[in-house]
Protein backbone atom coordinates (compact mmCIF):
# COMPACT_ATOMS: atom_id res chain seq x y z
CA UNK A 1 0.00 0.00 0.00
CA UNK A 2 1.35 4.05 -0.90
CA UNK A 3 0.39 7.18 -0.07
CA UNK A 4 2.47 9.42 -2.27
CA UNK A 5 2.04 13.29 -1.69
CA UNK A 6 2.88 16.08 -4.30
CA UNK A 7 6.61 17.18 -4.45
CA UNK A 8 5.07 20.24 -6.28
CA UNK A 9 3.68 23.69 -4.53
CA UNK A 10 -0.10 24.55 -4.18
CA UNK A 11 0.06 27.83 -6.31
CA UNK A 12 -3.09 27.56 -9.29
CA UNK A 13 -1.23 26.58 -12.77
CA UNK A 14 -2.76 27.34 -16.18
CA UNK A 15 -5.58 25.94 -17.28
CA UNK A 16 -7.08 25.67 -20.57
CA UNK A 17 -10.31 27.53 -21.42
CA UNK A 18 -11.87 26.80 -25.27
CA UNK A 19 -11.10 29.55 -27.48
CA UNK A 20 -14.80 31.22 -27.94
CA UNK A 21 -14.73 31.57 -23.92
CA UNK A 22 -13.50 35.38 -23.98
CA UNK A 23 -13.57 37.55 -20.93
CA UNK A 24 -16.73 36.48 -19.50
CA UNK A 25 -16.21 33.08 -19.49
CA UNK A 26 -12.84 33.35 -17.89
CA UNK A 27 -14.53 35.01 -15.06
CA UNK A 28 -17.00 32.11 -14.80
CA UNK A 29 -13.57 29.79 -15.06
CA UNK A 30 -12.14 31.62 -11.97
CA UNK A 31 -15.48 30.90 -10.02
CA UNK A 32 -16.07 27.14 -11.39
CA UNK A 33 -12.48 26.83 -9.99
CA UNK A 34 -12.99 27.51 -6.55
CA UNK A 35 -16.71 25.84 -6.25
CA UNK A 36 -17.51 22.74 -4.48
CA UNK A 37 -16.27 19.72 -6.89
CA UNK A 38 -19.43 17.81 -5.79
CA UNK A 39 -22.54 18.75 -4.03
CA UNK A 40 -25.41 16.62 -2.30
CA UNK A 41 -28.58 16.96 -3.51
CA UNK A 42 -31.83 16.70 -0.99
CA UNK A 43 -32.46 13.33 -1.95
CA UNK A 44 -29.07 12.71 -0.12
CA UNK A 45 -29.01 15.13 2.94
CA UNK A 46 -31.00 12.64 5.33
CA UNK A 47 -33.66 15.15 5.46
CA UNK A 48 -36.96 14.22 6.95
CA UNK A 49 -39.91 15.63 4.90
CA UNK A 50 -43.67 15.63 6.09
CA UNK A 51 -45.82 12.73 4.38
CA UNK A 52 -41.97 11.29 2.89
CA UNK A 53 -40.19 8.15 4.28
CA UNK A 54 -36.24 8.29 3.52
CA UNK A 55 -35.11 5.27 1.70
CA UNK A 56 -32.31 4.27 -0.65
CA UNK A 57 -33.11 2.70 -4.28
CA UNK A 58 -30.73 -0.11 -5.00
CA UNK A 59 -30.82 -0.13 -9.25
CA UNK A 60 -30.92 -3.53 -10.12
CA UNK A 61 -29.11 -3.52 -13.68
CA UNK A 62 -29.03 -6.57 -15.35
CA UNK A 63 -32.91 -7.35 -13.63
CA UNK A 64 -34.82 -4.10 -14.72
CA UNK A 65 -35.52 -3.60 -11.08
CA UNK A 66 -35.19 -1.28 -8.20
CA UNK A 67 -35.57 -2.30 -4.55
CA UNK A 68 -36.51 0.39 -2.33
CA UNK A 69 -34.59 -0.55 1.14
CA UNK A 70 -34.84 1.66 4.73
CA UNK A 71 -32.23 4.21 4.85
CA UNK A 72 -30.88 3.29 8.07
CA UNK A 73 -31.60 0.89 11.16
CA UNK A 74 -31.84 -2.61 9.78
CA UNK A 75 -32.15 -1.51 6.16
CA UNK A 76 -34.89 -3.61 5.37
CA UNK A 77 -36.67 -4.02 1.96
CA UNK A 78 -39.85 -1.47 1.78
CA UNK A 79 -40.73 -3.04 -1.85
CA UNK A 80 -39.69 -3.33 -5.58
CA UNK A 81 -40.25 -1.42 -8.59
CA UNK A 82 -40.08 -2.52 -12.01
CA UNK A 83 -38.28 -0.16 -14.06
CA UNK A 84 -39.14 -1.53 -17.64
CA UNK A 85 -42.58 -1.77 -17.61
CA UNK A 86 -42.05 -0.51 -20.90
CA UNK A 87 -39.87 -3.53 -22.57
CA UNK A 88 -42.21 -4.80 -24.68
CA UNK A 89 -42.57 -1.28 -26.52
CA UNK A 90 -39.21 -0.37 -26.46
CA UNK A 91 -37.91 -4.11 -28.02
CA UNK A 92 -40.38 -3.28 -30.65
CA UNK A 93 -38.92 0.08 -31.50
CA UNK A 94 -35.84 -1.07 -31.59
CA UNK A 95 -36.07 -4.17 -33.73
CA UNK A 96 -37.73 -1.29 -36.76
CA UNK A 97 -35.14 1.00 -35.95
CA UNK A 98 -32.73 0.78 -39.26
CA UNK A 99 -29.44 1.17 -36.78
CA UNK A 100 -30.12 0.35 -33.14
CA UNK A 101 -30.31 -3.65 -33.37
CA UNK A 102 -26.76 -3.85 -33.78
CA UNK A 103 -25.95 -1.24 -30.77
CA UNK A 104 -28.46 -3.17 -28.43
CA UNK A 105 -26.74 -6.91 -28.36
CA UNK A 106 -23.00 -4.48 -28.56
CA UNK A 107 -23.82 -3.02 -25.28
CA UNK A 108 -24.93 -6.35 -23.69
CA UNK A 109 -21.86 -8.14 -25.01
CA UNK A 110 -19.19 -5.02 -23.86
CA UNK A 111 -20.71 -2.67 -21.05
CA UNK A 112 -23.50 -5.88 -19.75
CA UNK A 113 -21.26 -8.73 -19.60
CA UNK A 114 -23.32 -10.55 -21.92
CA UNK A 115 -26.92 -9.06 -19.80
CA UNK A 116 -29.02 -6.34 -20.93
CA UNK A 117 -28.41 -3.03 -18.89
CA UNK A 118 -31.80 -1.55 -17.94
CA UNK A 119 -31.00 0.42 -14.94
CA UNK A 120 -27.52 2.32 -14.31
CA UNK A 121 -29.10 5.79 -12.29
CA UNK A 122 -31.67 6.61 -10.06
CA UNK A 123 -33.23 9.52 -8.35
CA UNK A 124 -36.76 10.76 -6.79
CA UNK A 125 -38.60 13.41 -7.32
CA UNK A 126 -38.79 16.15 -4.66
CA UNK A 127 -42.34 15.32 -3.72
CA UNK A 128 -41.52 11.48 -3.55
CA UNK A 129 -44.25 10.45 -6.50
CA UNK A 130 -41.90 8.91 -8.39
CA UNK A 131 -38.10 7.75 -9.13
CA UNK A 132 -36.23 8.76 -12.42
CA UNK A 133 -34.24 5.93 -13.93
CA UNK A 134 -31.36 6.19 -16.76
CA UNK A 135 -31.57 3.05 -18.71
CA UNK A 136 -28.47 2.41 -21.19
CA UNK A 137 -29.56 -0.55 -23.05
CA UNK A 138 -32.89 1.81 -24.04
CA UNK A 139 -30.69 4.76 -24.42
CA UNK A 140 -33.15 6.74 -22.50
CA UNK A 141 -34.80 8.28 -18.75
CA UNK A 142 -37.83 7.83 -17.57
CA UNK A 143 -39.89 8.67 -14.69
CA UNK A 144 -42.00 6.29 -13.11
CA UNK A 145 -44.72 6.63 -10.35
CA UNK A 146 -43.62 4.72 -7.45
CA UNK A 147 -47.64 3.96 -6.35
CA UNK A 148 -49.04 2.97 -10.03
CA UNK A 149 -45.87 1.67 -11.60
CA UNK A 150 -46.62 3.48 -15.07
CA UNK A 151 -44.19 5.35 -16.60
CA UNK A 152 -45.22 9.35 -16.68
CA UNK A 153 -42.30 10.85 -19.52
CA UNK A 154 -39.58 9.31 -21.11
CA UNK A 155 -36.70 11.70 -22.59
CA UNK A 156 -34.71 9.55 -25.53
CA UNK A 157 -30.96 10.47 -24.91
CA UNK A 158 -28.67 11.32 -28.44
CA UNK A 159 -26.83 8.56 -29.63
CA UNK A 160 -27.52 4.57 -28.45
CA UNK A 161 -26.91 4.74 -24.66
CA UNK A 162 -27.17 6.42 -21.17
CA UNK A 163 -25.15 6.22 -18.10
CA UNK A 164 -24.73 7.92 -14.80
CA UNK A 165 -26.71 10.62 -13.88
CA UNK A 166 -26.63 13.47 -10.85
CA UNK A 167 -29.32 15.44 -9.54
CA UNK A 168 -29.17 19.26 -8.98
CA UNK A 169 -29.57 20.42 -4.80
CA UNK A 170 -33.13 21.61 -5.96
CA UNK A 171 -34.23 18.49 -7.35
CA UNK A 172 -35.16 19.65 -10.29
CA UNK A 173 -32.57 18.59 -12.69
CA UNK A 174 -31.50 15.93 -13.82
CA UNK A 175 -27.71 15.63 -16.04
CA UNK A 176 -27.63 12.44 -17.47
CA UNK A 177 -24.49 11.69 -20.23
CA UNK A 178 -25.14 10.17 -23.79
CA UNK A 179 -22.20 8.51 -23.91
CA UNK A 180 -22.37 7.45 -27.91
CA UNK A 181 -22.77 11.45 -28.82
CA UNK A 182 -20.44 12.79 -26.18
CA UNK A 183 -23.19 15.14 -25.10
CA UNK A 184 -24.93 15.31 -21.23
CA UNK A 185 -28.84 16.11 -21.40
CA UNK A 186 -29.98 17.52 -18.49
CA UNK A 187 -33.92 17.53 -18.40
CA UNK A 188 -36.31 18.89 -15.72
CA UNK A 189 -37.08 15.87 -12.99
CA UNK A 190 -40.64 16.80 -13.09
CA UNK A 191 -41.41 17.40 -16.59
CA UNK A 192 -38.73 15.31 -18.51
CA UNK A 193 -38.44 18.43 -20.69
CA UNK A 194 -34.81 19.48 -21.87
CA UNK A 195 -33.40 23.26 -21.27
CA UNK A 196 -30.47 22.28 -22.65
CA UNK A 197 -27.13 19.89 -22.67
CA UNK A 198 -23.13 20.33 -23.57
CA UNK A 199 -20.86 18.70 -25.35
CA UNK A 200 -18.19 16.60 -23.35
CA UNK A 201 -15.03 14.26 -24.04
CA UNK A 202 -15.56 11.15 -25.06
CA UNK A 203 -17.44 8.69 -23.57
CA UNK A 204 -19.50 10.64 -20.74
CA UNK A 205 -19.29 9.10 -17.36
CA UNK A 206 -19.54 10.49 -14.23
CA UNK A 207 -21.70 13.96 -13.65
CA UNK A 208 -21.93 16.30 -10.56
CA UNK A 209 -23.56 19.50 -9.68
CA UNK A 210 -21.33 22.15 -8.00
CA UNK A 211 -21.62 25.65 -7.28
CA UNK A 212 -25.06 24.98 -5.94
CA UNK A 213 -26.09 23.87 -8.61
CA UNK A 214 -24.57 26.71 -11.24
CA UNK A 215 -22.22 24.32 -12.73
CA UNK A 216 -22.16 20.94 -13.91
CA UNK A 217 -18.91 18.34 -13.85
CA UNK A 218 -18.50 15.18 -16.36
CA UNK A 219 -15.85 13.29 -16.72
CA UNK A 220 -15.23 11.44 -19.86
CA UNK A 221 -13.76 8.42 -19.55
CA UNK A 222 -13.07 7.13 -23.06
CA UNK A 223 -13.14 4.09 -24.29
CA UNK A 224 -13.43 1.24 -21.81
CA UNK A 225 -14.92 -1.76 -24.16
CA UNK A 226 -11.70 -2.47 -26.46
CA UNK A 227 -9.10 -4.93 -25.47
CA UNK A 228 -6.26 -2.56 -25.71
CA UNK A 229 -5.71 -2.50 -22.18
CA UNK A 230 -2.00 -2.45 -21.81
CA UNK A 231 -0.16 1.44 -20.55
CA UNK A 232 1.40 1.35 -23.78
CA UNK A 233 -1.58 1.71 -25.69
CA UNK A 234 -3.44 3.81 -23.62
CA UNK A 235 -3.52 7.03 -25.77
CA UNK A 236 -6.31 4.87 -28.69
CA UNK A 237 -8.98 5.38 -25.38
CA UNK A 238 -9.53 8.53 -26.88
CA UNK A 239 -10.36 12.35 -25.34
CA UNK A 240 -10.88 11.63 -21.74
CA UNK A 241 -11.02 15.24 -19.51
CA UNK A 242 -13.40 16.98 -17.16
CA UNK A 243 -15.73 19.28 -18.66
CA UNK A 244 -17.29 21.77 -16.63
CA UNK A 245 -20.72 23.70 -17.71
CA UNK A 246 -22.69 26.21 -16.82
CA UNK A 247 -26.00 24.75 -15.61
CA UNK A 248 -27.94 27.35 -17.18
CA UNK A 249 -27.04 28.51 -20.31
CA UNK A 250 -25.09 25.04 -20.87
CA UNK A 251 -21.79 26.53 -22.12
CA UNK A 252 -18.55 25.09 -21.51
CA UNK A 253 -16.88 27.32 -19.02
CA UNK A 254 -13.86 25.02 -18.22
CA UNK A 255 -12.08 22.37 -19.42
CA UNK A 256 -9.55 20.09 -17.35
CA UNK A 257 -7.40 17.71 -19.97
CA UNK A 258 -6.76 15.28 -16.58
CA UNK A 259 -3.50 13.74 -18.74
CA UNK A 260 -1.15 16.90 -17.33
CA UNK A 261 -1.91 16.49 -13.62
CA UNK A 262 -0.60 12.68 -12.69
CA UNK A 263 2.15 13.19 -15.38
CA UNK A 264 2.91 16.51 -13.10
CA UNK A 265 3.04 14.29 -10.48
CA UNK A 266 4.97 11.61 -11.49
CA UNK A 267 2.80 9.17 -12.20
CA UNK A 268 2.42 9.45 -15.91
CA UNK A 269 1.81 5.61 -15.94
CA UNK A 270 -1.64 5.90 -14.46
CA UNK A 271 -4.94 6.35 -16.87
CA UNK A 272 -6.35 9.46 -16.86
CA UNK A 273 -9.78 8.19 -17.23
CA UNK A 274 -11.55 9.63 -14.31
CA UNK A 275 -14.36 7.00 -12.59
CA UNK A 276 -15.94 7.71 -9.54
CA UNK A 277 -15.83 10.49 -7.28
CA UNK A 278 -16.16 11.65 -3.77
CA UNK A 279 -15.68 15.24 -2.80
CA UNK A 280 -14.99 17.09 0.54
CA UNK A 281 -18.16 18.54 2.10
CA UNK A 282 -16.56 22.00 1.51
CA UNK A 283 -15.81 21.29 -1.92
CA UNK A 284 -12.12 21.69 -1.73
CA UNK A 285 -11.08 18.27 -2.06
CA UNK A 286 -11.88 15.64 -4.84
CA UNK A 287 -10.99 12.01 -4.55
CA UNK A 288 -11.16 9.92 -7.50
CA UNK A 289 -10.89 6.81 -8.74
CA UNK A 290 -8.93 6.07 -12.66
CA UNK A 291 -8.73 3.02 -14.76
CA UNK A 292 -7.01 -0.25 -14.37
CA UNK A 293 -6.05 1.51 -10.43
CA UNK A 294 -6.36 -0.25 -6.97
CA UNK A 295 -6.29 3.10 -4.90
CA UNK A 296 -7.35 6.76 -5.65
CA UNK A 297 -5.93 10.10 -6.57
CA UNK A 298 -6.83 12.99 -4.36
CA UNK A 299 -7.21 16.50 -6.53
CA UNK A 300 -7.15 20.13 -4.44
CA UNK A 301 -9.61 21.75 -6.55
CA UNK A 302 -8.54 25.74 -6.63
CA UNK A 303 -4.74 24.72 -6.87
CA UNK A 304 -5.63 22.87 -10.02
CA UNK A 305 -3.23 19.95 -8.76
CA UNK A 306 -2.87 16.14 -7.46
CA UNK A 307 -2.19 16.04 -4.01
CA UNK A 308 -1.59 12.84 -2.54
CA UNK A 309 -1.91 8.90 -4.27
CA UNK A 310 -3.47 6.40 -2.48
CA UNK A 311 -2.54 2.63 -3.14
CA UNK A 312 -4.65 0.06 -1.80
CA UNK A 313 -3.99 -3.89 -1.13
CA UNK A 314 -4.23 -6.05 -4.01
CA UNK A 315 -6.40 -9.12 -4.14
CA UNK A 316 -3.82 -12.27 -4.34
CA UNK A 317 -6.57 -13.83 -6.42
CA UNK A 318 -6.83 -11.19 -8.67
CA UNK A 319 -5.06 -11.88 -12.10
CA UNK A 320 -3.11 -9.41 -13.48
CA UNK A 321 -5.08 -9.76 -17.16
CA UNK A 322 -6.28 -6.15 -17.24
CA UNK A 323 -8.33 -7.31 -20.11
CA UNK A 324 -10.46 -9.47 -17.65
CA UNK A 325 -11.32 -6.68 -15.91
CA UNK A 326 -14.69 -5.01 -15.97
CA UNK A 327 -15.05 -1.93 -18.06
CA UNK A 328 -11.21 -1.24 -17.77
CA UNK A 329 -12.26 -1.03 -14.23
CA UNK A 330 -9.91 -2.32 -10.77
CA UNK A 331 -11.38 -0.46 -7.96
CA UNK A 332 -14.98 1.63 -8.33
CA UNK A 333 -16.79 2.97 -6.32
CA UNK A 334 -16.39 5.90 -3.75
CA UNK A 335 -18.07 7.85 -0.82
CA UNK A 336 -17.77 10.34 1.47
CA UNK A 337 -18.95 10.49 5.51
CA UNK A 338 -20.72 13.77 6.39
CA UNK A 339 -18.14 14.91 8.40
CA UNK A 340 -15.46 14.48 5.96
CA UNK A 341 -13.12 12.21 7.67
CA UNK A 342 -14.06 8.79 6.24
CA UNK A 343 -13.53 7.76 2.56
CA UNK A 344 -15.75 3.99 1.85
CA UNK A 345 -14.00 2.77 -0.85
CA UNK A 346 -15.07 -0.43 -3.50
CA UNK A 347 -12.87 -2.81 -4.57
CA UNK A 348 -14.28 -3.62 -7.18
CA UNK A 349 -11.89 -6.66 -8.90
CA UNK A 350 -10.26 -6.88 -5.60
CA UNK A 351 -13.46 -8.14 -3.49
CA UNK A 352 -13.20 -6.13 -0.97
CA UNK A 353 -14.61 -2.78 0.46
CA UNK A 354 -12.81 -0.68 3.01
CA UNK A 355 -13.17 2.85 5.02
CA UNK A 356 -9.89 4.67 4.10
CA UNK A 357 -9.56 7.65 7.21
CA UNK A 358 -8.77 10.64 5.06
CA UNK A 359 -6.17 12.74 7.35
CA UNK A 360 -3.91 9.43 7.11
CA UNK A 361 -4.84 7.39 4.20
CA UNK A 362 -4.89 4.73 6.43
CA UNK A 363 -6.92 1.61 5.32
CA UNK A 364 -9.60 0.31 7.70
CA UNK A 365 -10.01 -3.69 7.68
CA UNK A 366 -10.44 -5.17 4.15
CA UNK A 367 -13.87 -6.50 4.36
CA UNK A 368 -14.77 -9.14 1.63
CA UNK A 369 -17.36 -8.69 -0.95
CA UNK A 370 -18.41 -10.01 -4.12
CA UNK A 371 -17.22 -7.14 -6.94
CA UNK A 372 -18.50 -4.27 -4.82
CA UNK A 373 -19.43 -1.79 -7.53
CA UNK A 374 -20.17 1.34 -5.61
CA UNK A 375 -20.51 3.22 -2.51
CA UNK A 376 -22.72 5.73 -1.22
CA UNK A 377 -24.15 6.99 2.46
CA UNK A 378 -26.65 6.00 4.71
CA UNK A 379 -29.53 8.35 5.44
CA UNK A 380 -27.91 9.30 9.39
CA UNK A 381 -24.16 9.55 7.86
CA UNK A 382 -22.65 6.77 10.09
CA UNK A 383 -22.63 3.88 7.45
CA UNK A 384 -20.96 3.49 3.79
CA UNK A 385 -23.26 1.34 1.59
CA UNK A 386 -21.97 -0.73 -1.38
CA UNK A 387 -23.45 -2.97 -3.48
CA UNK A 388 -21.88 -6.53 -4.15
CA UNK A 389 -22.96 -6.83 -7.92
CA UNK A 390 -21.21 -10.47 -7.48
CA UNK A 391 -23.58 -11.64 -4.74
CA UNK A 392 -26.64 -9.58 -5.08
CA UNK A 393 -26.83 -8.17 -2.25
CA UNK A 394 -25.97 -4.75 -0.64
CA UNK A 395 -23.38 -4.42 2.61
CA UNK A 396 -23.66 -1.76 5.53
CA UNK A 397 -20.04 -0.96 7.10
CA UNK A 398 -19.59 1.50 10.03
CA UNK A 399 -17.33 4.18 9.04
CA UNK A 400 -16.10 4.47 12.35
CA UNK A 401 -14.72 0.98 12.80
CA UNK A 402 -14.29 0.06 9.48
CA UNK A 403 -16.24 -3.51 10.17
CA UNK A 404 -19.87 -4.78 8.02
CA UNK A 405 -22.89 -3.95 10.08
CA UNK A 406 -25.85 -5.65 7.88
CA UNK A 407 -25.85 -7.43 4.78
CA UNK A 408 -29.46 -6.96 2.70
CA UNK A 409 -30.26 -9.28 -0.28
CA UNK A 410 -31.52 -7.87 -3.70
CA UNK A 411 -31.62 -8.48 -6.99
CA UNK A 412 -29.43 -9.21 -10.09
CA UNK A 413 -26.73 -7.41 -10.31
CA UNK A 414 -27.00 -4.45 -7.89
CA UNK A 415 -24.76 -1.17 -8.93
CA UNK A 416 -26.21 2.42 -8.20
CA UNK A 417 -27.41 3.08 -4.85
CA UNK A 418 -29.32 6.37 -4.04
CA UNK A 419 -31.12 8.22 -1.30
CA UNK A 420 -34.64 9.24 -1.79
CA UNK A 421 -38.02 9.84 -0.44
CA UNK A 422 -41.40 7.71 -0.96
CA UNK A 423 -44.55 8.33 0.59
CA UNK A 424 -45.33 7.54 3.94
CA UNK A 425 -46.14 4.11 4.62
CA UNK A 426 -45.76 3.06 0.67
CA UNK A 427 -45.05 -0.53 0.04
CA UNK A 428 -44.39 -0.58 -4.00
CA UNK A 429 -46.61 -0.95 -7.16
CA UNK A 430 -45.06 -4.56 -7.45
CA UNK A 431 -44.58 -7.41 -3.87
CA UNK A 432 -42.12 -9.36 -6.41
Amino acid sequence: MTIRTSPHSTSPRHRRVPRAAGCAAALALVAAAAAPASAAAPADTGTARAGLNEVMFVGNNWEGTADVIESTGDYARAGRIDVVPDKGERLREIRLDPIRPAFYPGIRETFGEGHDRYVDDMYSTPDGSAVVVSRPSFADVVSIDVTTGRVDWRFPVSGFRSDHMAVSPDGRKVAVPASTSDTVHVPDIVTGKEPGSFRTGGKPHENVFTDGGRYVWNMSIGEVDNALDAPWPDWTKGDRRITVADADPFERVRVIDMRERPDAFGRGDLSDSVRPVASTPDGSTLHFQVSFFNGFLEYDVAADEITRLKELPKNPGTGEDRTTWVDDSRHHGMSVNPQGTRLCVAGTMDDYATVVDRGTLREGPLVPAAKPYRATVSGDGRHGVVSESGADRVSVIDFETGRKVVSVPVGDHPQRVRAGHVPAGWTGPSAG
